[in-house]
């Protein structure tokens, strides 16, 4: 054993080389030695086939990427509860590499951020200063774990490199559009392709301008206003979420269900802003498809189909007239139209009134005058005049949020604009109403109503006493009221065509062709989906590489040019105009640096002065291709090698003879990532493949969504949270468990670990206690990885005590001289370690760690009983062991008589001919239930047996978290564990 040392920022422990008992300190100066030499040799590092991370010979075909999603450097370091899916990730890597796999595994942080931000707000103090050491502090915390990463492929999102090729990036999309004709990479049709293409399509004639002028008339401001309704990146004027107690514009998914900022839990409302969009709506069909090809769980899966929300139908054109019939200007000069997107146009001819949102352009031309002849009195909202009611009503919308508009059970109000509408199928005159549940956001912004099948349009429409048509035949026994289900159409006719007696499927067909032909409608598909916002009023971003010209034209930077670096502002403060919080506008902080936004550049034409964009990019830019810069990080030419990226992420063949979408082998993060992240960037990967530069379809092709660690957290009367490492467990008087503290009862809860529960345990705490490698066997060992699953400081002496026996089983612990014997290892034994490698590898291939761990917890015990362990026996035991607990393990193993590190020594493999013995059928029960059987030696004992029981995912499922008040063993045969 190596003499301590230092390992980067983490000091070895100031004390005397231990005495030769696993104690913390003991395991400290194991781990810290371990760690200092692995770093030494770059152990860990991951050779490229090419470029400045290449090795000496040929890489590996077997490689194997495992990838951690992006942490967030907080201040308040970290928990226990974080570092389960690092750990998880690392003994995988561990293992691959011991099963002959190239592993590639490192870290890095997304450093861009609010609360950096809101803190240099509150101190002045400037958010980098603040980052790094956030992250200093992390990394000292994930490196003292252990953990396997390349230490040379690590980075932070605010690193100036990083930053240059993420502005690469955004700069790709913006010079792109999507070409729904085009040849797709790999098969099928539609793909990104470069802006410069579609350009030479005007300009040859080939493509045909909006107006039909020639693409040679145009100025160059009118050019790029063409140009920028198809580009991938663009600027527009665009209904937004607008947080003015943050000072900045969200995306919808940063929004709560209650209408507030996730972050902060600020009040959020409707504004139109001129913002930076991503048009990842043409990619819905393929984000939606292409689901199919991963291995993801199906609730992440659902997650991501719901939110694109794919649905087929018909967009219908109505033609729309004021009270005197007179035909309404649209807001683009146009005669009057509503278009409407329907799933359902076989209800047509039930439409007997249509809906706008507040916000629907259509109202900005004009409403009539004075009230139609006829017009109902609830209609009007108590206003002599349409122009009069639309703008009280569309006022009083514009104060509510999204969530408030279309809350359940919710009284639908809305005001008659005046305008009627002509329905296409039987030119019935439809009033045309505003309501707030309606959002222009969603769909067209416009909805024809049909009571007879809609719940809420029949309750709109008995409340201003308009007609109710059913289109589809209720059932027998219906009782009222509207019906949405399947059954005959009726009521649907016309002169030229009839959908009376079909069904819906076929008259949802049959009036789409009519539709088609008339040149009144047209089948489509549309998607809840909306193009990403991608604007942020704050200081704390990756600047937009682009400028503004005297014409405002957007003018993208010469790669030269990158980064844009952020400019020093003399406050981070965001700052709000208006005294009304829905009508304030941003003041971005950027917008301060006068010098850096007024500047002077020779593009081409000359030097003239441009305006660079105040606003930044959200911190979802970064992590949107982490994943890719992992694999080439010190590459200056390229954002990643085109043939590294091949290497590590390229399709393989897949078990269906299939090539595969490619991309990472192996994601293990949060679920809460199911929906923003993981659509970003899988948008942002399909981008940059459809442009050639990558091989992948996809950035992650397996994920696994690790479980999360709870804490029990405990309130006195007042219900004050205690310090929970202060709370004593008693009996109480009938017999069950009671909690105190100071010597009053207190109330236990589970939380979600942290400060504000005085819950929070930190990895510092158990590397002290008990050192780095017991930390990560109890992590591991608590349950299956993909469930939650309480933490319980005093429970970690097991593991500890674990690794005590397997250092017991090698060394003496008076001397510190080994014990183990060259001496053939009994029949027994050799059975017993031949089936334990085989469950091993079983289990840590499939990711259960905790039932692995169970294993060698029945071999180590099955040892302990022998005065002098055979070589052949606790040899394979340290090598299993070593991806949980690798320090431990190798410093065993060289205290065995090897020289080189076992991180790349092959698993051991059983031998084929011990594994066949006679087993007994162990019948695992949980309150009397059978949850689980095993299959054990007969002469398994009492001990090893309840270890294998409690391990079993059945039955930490039926268990759920609860605590463990009796476990009855009756080996070999039965176990039955009753909860607490």
């Amino acid at each position: 054993m190596s003499e301590p040392n230092a390992v980067t920022d983490t000091a070895a422990p100031d004390v005397a080389i231990p005495a030769h008992r696993y104690t913390a300190d003991l395991a400290a100066h194991i781990e810290l030695s371990w760690q200092e030499r692995w770093a030494a040799e770059g152990t860990f590092h991951a050779p490229n086939p090419t470029g400045d991370l290449a090795g000496d010979g040929e890489v590996p075909a077997e490689k194997f990427y495992v990838l951690d999603m992006f942490p967030y450097p907080s201040g308040k370091g970290l928990h226990v509860g974080h570092p389960l899916g690092y750990i998880a990730t690392d003994v995988v890597g561990r293992f691959k590499r011991m099963t002959g796999a190239n592993v590639l595994h490192a870290l890095s942080y997304d450093a861009f951020g609010l609360p950096a931000e809101q803190f240099a707000v509150q101190t002045g103090q400037h958010p980098r200063i603040t980052t790094d050491e956030n992250i200093d502090t992390m990394r000292r915390q994930l490196l003292r774990m252990g953990l396997a990463h390349d230490e040379r492929r690590s980075f932070a999102t605010t690193d100036a490199g990083y930053v240059r090729w993420t502005q690469w990036i955004f700069l790709q999309i913006f010079n792109s559009w999507y070409d729904h004709d085009a040849p797709r990479p790999g098969g099928g049709v539609g793909a990104a392709r470069p802006i410069a293409e579609l350009q030479a399509a005007f300009a040859s004639g080939e493509r045909a301008t909006p107006d039909g002028r020639a693409w040679a008339d145009l100025s160059a401001a009118e050019r790029e206003d063409v140009l920028g309704t198809y580009r991938l990146a663009y600027v527009a004027d665009v209904p937004v979420n607008w947080c003015p107690g943050l000072g900045t514009v969200l995306a919808n998914e940063e929004v709560t269900a209650e209408g507030r900022s996730e972050r902060g839990n600020f009040p959020v409302f409707k504004r139109n802003l001129r913002q930076w969009m991503m048009r990842i709506t043409a990619y819905g069909d393929r984000l939606v498809d292409d689901l199919d090809r991963l291995d993801w769980p199906e609730k992440v899966k659902t997650m991501q189909r719901n939110w694109i929300g794919r649905s087929e139908g018909a967009r219908v054109t109505f033609a729309v007239a004021g009270g005197d019939g007179v035909a309404s200007a649209g807001a683009d000069g146009a005669a009057g139209e509503i278009e409407v997107f329907t799933t359902r146009p076989d209800t047509l001819f039930g439409a007997t009134f249509m809906v706008l949102a507040p916000e629907h352009p259509l109202l900005d031309a004009g409403v009539p005058a004075e009230w139609p002849e006829g017009t109902h009195s609830a209609w009007t909202g108590g206003h002599t005049a349409p122009a009069d009611a639309v703008a009280a009503y569309r006022a009083a919308a514009a104060a509510k949020t999204d969530i408030e508009r279309q809350a359940e059970g919710r009284e639908k109000s809305g005001v008659f604009t005046g305008l009627f509408a002509t329905n296409p199928v039987n030119a019935a005159r439809l009033p045309v109403f505003i309501a707030d549940y309606v959002l222009i956001g969603y769909g067209t912004g416009a909805i024809m109503a049909v009571p007879g099948g809609d719940a809420r349009d029949h309750d709109f429409a008995t409340t201003y006493q308009l007609p109710i048509v059913h289109t589809v035949a209720p059932p027998s026994g219906f009782d009222g009221g509207a019906y949405g289900g399947d059954g005959a159409i009726i009521n649907s006719a016309n002169d030229e065509v009839s959908l009376d007696g079909l069904d819906v499927a076929e008259a949802k067909r049959t009036i789409t062709a009519w539709l088609e032909r008339k040149g009144l409608g047209a089948a489509t598909v549309t998607y809840r989906l909306r193009d990403w916002l991608f604007s942020r009023q704050r200081y704390w971003g990756e600047p937009f590489p682009v400028v503004y010209d005297s014409d405002g034209r957007v003018i993208a930077l010469p790669d030269e040019l990158l980064p844009v670096e952020l400019p020093e502002v003399p406050d981070f403060s965001p700052r709000t105009y208006a005294d009304d919080d829905a009508e304030s506008s941003p003041e971005p902080p950027l917008a301060r640096g006068e010098e850096w936004v007024n500047v002077e550049l020779d593009l081409g034409d000359g030097p003239k002065v441009y305006r660079r964009d105040t606003n930044t990019m959200p911190n979802w830019a970064g992590s949107c291709w982490y994943e890719l810069r992992y694999l080439d990080p010190t590459n200056t030419s390229a954002a990643v090698d085109p043939d590294i990226e091949k290497y590590w992420m390229g399709p393989r063949t897949g078990p269906d003879g299939r090539p595969t979408t490619g991309g990472a082998d192996l994601y293990v993060g949060g679920v809460e990532h199911a929906v923003l992240h993981l659509l970003y960037a899988r948008f942002w990967h399909k981008v940059l493949f459809d442009l050639g530069h990558i091989s992948s379809v996809e950035p992650f092709h397996k994920l696994f969504n690790q479980g999360y660690i709870q804490a029990y957290a405990y309130s006195d009367a007042r219900g004050v949270h205690v310090p929970a490492e202060e709370v004593t467990e008693e009996v109480g008087s009938d017999g069950d468990p009671i909690w105190t503290w100071n010597g009053q009862v207190v109330n236990r809860e589970y939380g979600k670990m942290g400060k504000s529960l005085k819950n929070m345990v930190t990895p510092d705490e158990m590397y002290a206690a008990y050192g780095a490698d017991t930390f990560r066997v109890y992590e591991m060992s608590m349950g299956p990885l993909d469930l939650s699953r309480p933490w319980d400081t005093r429970a970690v002496v097991g593991a500890q005590r674990f690794l005590q026996r397997l250092w017991r089983n090698a060394v003496d612990e008076e001397t510190g001289e080994l014990t183990v014997t060259d001496a053939p290892a009994d029949d027994e034994t050799r059975r017993v370690v031949a089936r334990t490698i085989a469950d091993v590898r079983t289990e840590m291939s499939a990711m259960r760690p905790n039932t692995a761990i169970a294993k060698l917890i029945v071999l180590n015990n099955h040892l302990t009983s022998q005065a002098h362990v055979a070589r052949e026996a606790i040899e394979p035991l340290v090598l299993m062991t070593a991806p949980v607990a690798p320090h431990i393990a190798e410093e065993l193993w060289e205290r065995l008589g090897h020289t080189e590190s076992l991180t790349y020594h092959p698993f051991p493999e059983a031998d084929e001919a011990l594994l066949v013995a006679d087993t007994v059928t162990c019948v695992v029960q949980v309150q009397g239930k059978v949850r689980d059987r095993l299959e054990v030696p007969p002469s398994i004992g009492e001990d090893e047996l309840q270890e294998l029981a409690l391990a079993a995912p059945a039955v930490q499922r039926a268990l759920d978290g609860r605590g463990i008040r009796k476990v009855i063993v009756r080996a070999p045969k039965l176990v039955n564990i009753v909860p607490a």
